[in-house]
């Protein structure tokens, strides 16, 4: 067993949970120690409410001492300056993390622990020696993302790349990418946690939450950050339009990751519902109230480096899936519904998902069952034992 900093690229309480939380937890439940090191700030500060929000946040949380979050797993908040890269600034925020990490190992009593991050600037901020382990999981191509410093994240990956001991990446492309400069690399695709979105199976239609209940049926669902640079609003509006009688429900922020995202075109459309953020342990409830989960995604060179964790999340879930044909994706095209971010090709998919001529309810909880944390989670440890 062993202690591990986790350094992240979301705080613990981020309402969409993605890998560097569930993976926190399935290292936890492995017999692992695990310090969570809550997002270091990739990019500069937008004046905008929800970074205003952040900043608040993090200044009451920074002197705090590791919070137990839950068996196991601890969170520290290093003050930082957003997006502080720049001489002074890279000084301050180098001096800071040192010192907020020291007093977090010392106080968990942890010796010689594992680095297992998610910050591709980390060798910026950070010296990789005092750590026995060190690991990169590459989940996202952020340098693609609105608001990032994309030159100076990909030169600092590409050095991260080299120093670290082994390098995961959750897609393909991300991959072929990547192993140009990384001498151990290994491709495994984001998972769900099945039991979590199984439940979903067992509920009733009186346990549907009362906002989605109020929509008639069929319910095409989506969950996830409702942000313009994934998904295609394009897209979206014009099957809404061509499907009236279809209602389109999008559970989860607006404007994740892109400060002035545009929701005008959806929310033109009566059929199109943006219910917002939920809690992750509510997620089952409304999954069980979808006729199917879609991923309406744009071709970007950011979506085709990524896979969709709401992917196996749907499978999880028992919902037929209707995707964007986005790399990543293709594998699994016998058992969803892939097709071109077109209007024609995205109706005739829903119209089979939703008169359920794809693949059966079996083939689908078969292939979720095969792509848990649990699973992937070994496999990774797995792969550092052999490597050591």
């Amino acid at each position: 067993m062993a202690d591990v900093v986790l350094l992240a690229t979301a705080d613990w309480d981020h309402p969409l949970w993605t890998n560097k939380q569930h993976v926190a937890v399935a290292l936890a439940a492995e017999g692992n120690r695990v310090l969570y090191v809550e997002s270091l700030g990739l990019r500069s500060a937008q004046p905008t409410g929800r970074d205003l929000k952040r900043i608040l946040k993090r200044l009451r949380r920074g002197l705090r001492l590791p919070r137990l979050v839950q068996k196991g797993i601890w969170v520290c908040s290093p003050l930082v300056i957003p997006g502080g890269y720049n001489k002074l600034s890279l000084l301050l925020n180098r001096l800071s993390l040192r010192l907020g990490l020291r007093t977090a190992l010392w106080r968990l009593r942890f010796r010689r622990p594992w680095l297992w991050t998610y910050n591709p600037l980390t060798t910026t901020l950070l010296d990789l020696s005092p750590f026995a382990r060190t690991v990169y999981h590459a989940v996202d191509a952020l340098h693609e993302q609105p608001c990032m410093p994309k030159e100076r994240i990909e030169t600092a990956e590409r050095r991260l790349c080299a120093a670290v001991d082994q390098v995961f990446v959750t897609s393909p492309e991300l991959e072929r990418q990547l192993s140009l400069w990384s001498r151990r690399i290994r491709f495994d695709p984001n998972v769900a946690d099945q039991d979590h979105f199984a439940r979903a199976m067992t509920l009733s239609m009186d346990d549907i939450p009362t906002d989605l209940a109020e929509i008639p049926a069929p319910r095409i669902g989506f969950m996830g950050a409702v942000s313009s640079y994934k998904l295609d609003f394009t897209l979206i509006a014009a099957v809404a339009r061509a499907h009236p009688q279809w209602q389109f429900v999008f559970i989860g922020p607006t404007g994740e990751g892109e400060p002035y995202t545009d929701i005008t075109l959806l929310s033109e459309e009566p059929n199109v519902h943006l219910l917002g953020a939920k809690p992750y342990g509510k997620l089952p409830e409304y999954c069980a109230g979808f006729d199917c989960g879609w991923l309406p995604l744009r071709f970007t060179p950011y979506t085709q480096s990524m896979f969709p964790m709401k992917f196996f999340e749907y499978l999880a879930a028992g919902l037929p899936v209707v995707a964007t044909s986005i790399d990543s994706l293709v594998q699994f095209s016998g058992v969803a519904l892939l097709c071109e971010p077109e209007l024609k090709a995205f109706s005739k998919a829903l119209e089979q998902a939703l008169s359920s001529t794809g693949a059966s309810l079996d083939v689908r909880l078969a292939l979720a069952a095969q792509h848990t944390y649990t699973a992937r989670t070994r496999r990774m440890l797995m792969a550092l034992e052999t490597a050591s």
